[in-house]
């Protein structure tokens, strides 16, 4: 058990008289000293009380000062000895002196969003500001520290998110990235050591699972382009989703803030909202009957093609964002309706239009075109992805033994 005491340090007099007074720290039977920067004369020092004397001229500022250093001491001593009884004199001392130490996961957490929020990464800062604020409400706590984040914690919190939240696997793991991120931004501050690291190979693995990526066929893309009798939102929602497919899976946040302006010389060049690369890409010629589509209601070259984004306030990114997200979710409700017109079982979605043309493309086209076209930074990325669709080679390995 460790204990602290405000001592005056009788080993180090000054030229004036006075002697430093000091924290005593002792765990283990070893000693280590916090000095306060305060010196007093030996005889307005009451040992007993371990408190200034009322001699002294400012006794009460002095003491009120010194009692907040130990309760200040105490509190980490306490919150230490909670999570790691093991922790020595030296530890002991670091964690007292060390201001950052005293850094919550919450505060270090506000940071970390804050900078999402403040680089206009909304789309992130919305997710994991939802993941820190589950996080949270698991603890139970506005102030964790980060010495409680050990492996047996997070299990905890894994079965928290399956049970109470009902996340998926992948959920789970987008979870436990946030924190993964923000702790090692603490081990960079020095608010927590190496040491304690609950994320590697024999703790807590950061791995997704495999999941199955299921596009339509060609059949089922000609029955989607023929299909009739749709309601003018059916009909507006298959437009969209066509020019994504038509562009190798366009993601829905990059069709609708693309303008007229955007196209010029059979080409569509635009800025991707993910990762502001900007892209250059023909327009094949199934696209243009889409765009005549929409062009009565051109107002200008720098109009937007999708109406969506007419109505949003460009110089506010949340709008903006919450505009995309609000027709996103109004495009899915449709194509479930234009699913079962077209009597197509698989579960269609905006995003099905990305994996639709991975798995009509196949082995068709060479990776590193295909890298182009999905807009992937590594080509390893999509040989990944393409590789949820290419099942030749399976196909015929089986057939090669079964049919003897």
């Amino acid at each position: 058990m460790a204990s602290i005491k405000i001592i005056l340090w009788k080993h180090d007099k000054k030229k004036d008289g006075t002697f430093p007074i000091a924290l005593r720290l002792t765990q283990n039977r070893k000693t280590r000293y916090i000095f306060t920067g305060k010196y007093l004369f030996e005889k307005d020092w009451d040992a007993s009380a371990s408190k200034v004397k009322k001699s002294h001229p400012n006794s009460t500022r002095l003491n009120n000062f010194l009692l907040t250093k130990l309760k200040e001491a105490n509190k980490t001593l306490l919150d230490l000895e909670t999570e790691d009884k093991s922790i020595s004199s030296k530890e002991l001392k670091k964690e007292i002196t060390n201001p950052l130490s005293s850094k919550s996961f919450n505060e270090l957490s506000r940071i970390y969003l804050k900078e999402l929020e403040d680089n206009k990464k909304l789309t992130r800062f919305s997710t994991d500001r939802a993941r820190v604020n589950h996080f949270i409400e698991f603890a139970n706590s506005e102030n964790i520290n980060f010495r409680e984040i050990d492996e047996a914690y997070l299990r905890k919190y894994m079965t928290f998110l399956k049970v109470r939240k009902n996340n998926s696997q992948r959920s789970i793991i987008n979870s436990l990235i946030v924190i993964r991120t923000i702790y090692n931004r603490a081990i960079k501050m020095g608010v927590i050591e190496r040491k304690y690291y609950p994320f590697g190979a024999d703790k807590i693995r950061i791995k997704f699972p495999e999941t199955e990526k299921i596009g339509l066929s060609v059949e089922e893309m000609k029955s989607l382009e023929s299909l009739e009798n749709l309601t003018p939102q059916e009909e507006h929602a298959r437009n969209v989703w066509l020019f994504s497919f038509f562009l190798a899976g366009m993601r829905a946040a990059d069709i609708l803030k693309i303008r007229w302006s955007d196209i010029y010389d059979g080409r569509l060049h635009y800025r991707m909202n993910k990762n502001e690369k900007i892209l250059s890409l023909k327009l094949p010629e199934k696209i243009y009957p889409i765009l005549k589509v929409y062009e009565i209601e051109k107002r200008n070259a720098d109009d937007f093609i999708f109406p969506e984004m007419k109505k949003a306030n460009q110089e506010n990114p949340k709008d903006v964002l919450a505009k995309t997200k609000t027709a996103n979710k109004k495009f899915n409700k449709y194509l479930e309706n234009i699913a079962k017109k077209a009597k197509i079982d698989k579960k269609l979605t905006m995003h099905i239009a990305r994996h639709t043309f991975g798995n009509i493309s196949g082995d068709k086209i060479p990776i590193q075109t295909l890298q182009r076209l999905y807009r992937h930074s590594s080509i390893t990325t999509t040989i990944q992805y393409q590789s949820n669709f290419i099942h030749k080679d399976f196909d015929e390995a089986l057939d090669n033994v079964v049919n003897y």
